[in-house]
């Protein structure tokens, strides 16, 4: 079977859905929806920007001068500390339940026109111990029980703004997909005795088909059950279940790893590279969760060019995930991608 011709379903482990796999049809000619290209130039600190040290924020809050990461509550948050308790079931049919939790904003540099593929390794480092940071604090409060770190790069992903960052959002229940990533990982430890990631990597490390590259702590690859066209995951090589347990050394090879992954994908295309990156890691709900493995996801929505990208429409909507090129043939593609910074 060549599976680079033929349509066909891969199966994902760590959700338990299904993508379909059509890459017959990289043939079909487009004529459909043309993005523009973001600006190729931004200055280094801008006046009527939200974010960069010492303006005015919406809220009226002033930023300080700060001069590495700088992390706030949201102004605009989408979650509250002090909703009041309360749910409603109406024969099991309407059914709704308050939900508090408090949303950050976390500034990975005072720069304006910064991203993390331009970003040092010590600076980039810097982000990964504010989201450790993070991670503590807010999931050692009594009230929150997962926290959920993420970036939206670009226009297209919804960034309202492109001082570099990213959020997090923190809440009294797990949300859908990580109790899912949970539920499954949970049932591989208990079925089997071992970490479905962990067990994953090896077998990638062994076949070596869809490995971007490698150091020594960490490892990036496209999911061979990929959903995004270009759509990649970084795996920690040690048993992690979230980014407390990383060592010293793991925390700056993550920063790394990030580095170079931004980086290949702006030589994808040769652009800024839009994505929604984002950790999932243990909840903070007390549990052991010895099954848990931390990893990152990033789901970017370039499909052919700069300028046109996948939309989740149709078929994806009504019936399942579905995508044009195989996660190989991805995999190929960012191989071939420099780590040089997009000049």
């Amino acid at each position: 079977m060549n599976w680079n011709d033929v349509p066909h379903r891969r199966f994902n482990p760590l959700t338990g859905e299904t993508v379909l796999v059509s890459p017959h049809r990289t043939k079909r000619p487009w004529q459909g929806k043309v993005e523009a290209l973001p600006p190729n130039t931004m200055p280094k600190h801008d006046p009527t920007c939200y974010l960069c040290p010492g303006n005015t924020r919406a809220g009226g809050e002033v930023n300080p001068n700060y001069a590495d990461v700088f992390s706030f509550t949201n102004d605009f948050s989408a979650l509250l500390v002090d909703v009041p308790k309360g749910s409603r079931n109406d024969e099991e049919l309407l059914m709704a339940e308050a939900e508090s939790g408090l949303c950050r904003v976390l500034c990975y540099s005072p720069e304006h026109n910064l991203t993390l593929a331009r970003m040092s390794n010590p600076a980039l480092t810097k982000v990964v111990d504010e989201w450790a940071r993070q991670y503590k604090e807010l999931g050692s409060r009594d009230d929150i029980g997962h926290v959920q770190i993420f970036e939206n790069r670009g226009e297209i992903m919804g960034s309202s703004m492109p001082h570099p960052h990213g959020q997090i959002w923190a809440q009294r229940t797990v949300p859908d997909l990580p109790a899912r990533e949970g539920e499954r990982q949970a049932a591989w430890k208990k079925e089997k005795g071992s970490v479905l990631l962990v067990d994953y990597l090896a077998l990638e490390l062994k076949k070596q088909e869809r490995i971007l590259f490698e150091n020594d702590s960490w490892v990036a690859l496209v999911p061979f059950w990929a959903v995004w066209p270009f759509e990649t995951m970084l795996l920690p090589r040690e048993h992690r279940r979230d980014i407390l347990e990383l060592t010293t050394r793991e925390r700056a090879d993550l920063g790394d790893v990030l580095g170079r992954m931004t980086r290949r994908y702006d030589n994808l295309f040769q652009v800024s590279f839009p994505y929604t990156m984002g950790l999932h890691q243990r909840p903070t709900d007390g549990g052991e969760h010895e099954g848990w493995q931390l990893h990152a996801h990033f789901l970017p929505p370039l499909l052919r060019s700069a300028t046109v990208r996948k939309f989740m429409v149709g078929y994806e909507m009504l019936a399942q995930a579905q995508r044009d090129i195989t996660a190989e043939q991805a995999a190929d593609r960012l191989r071939s991608c420099s780590e040089e910074v997009l000049k």
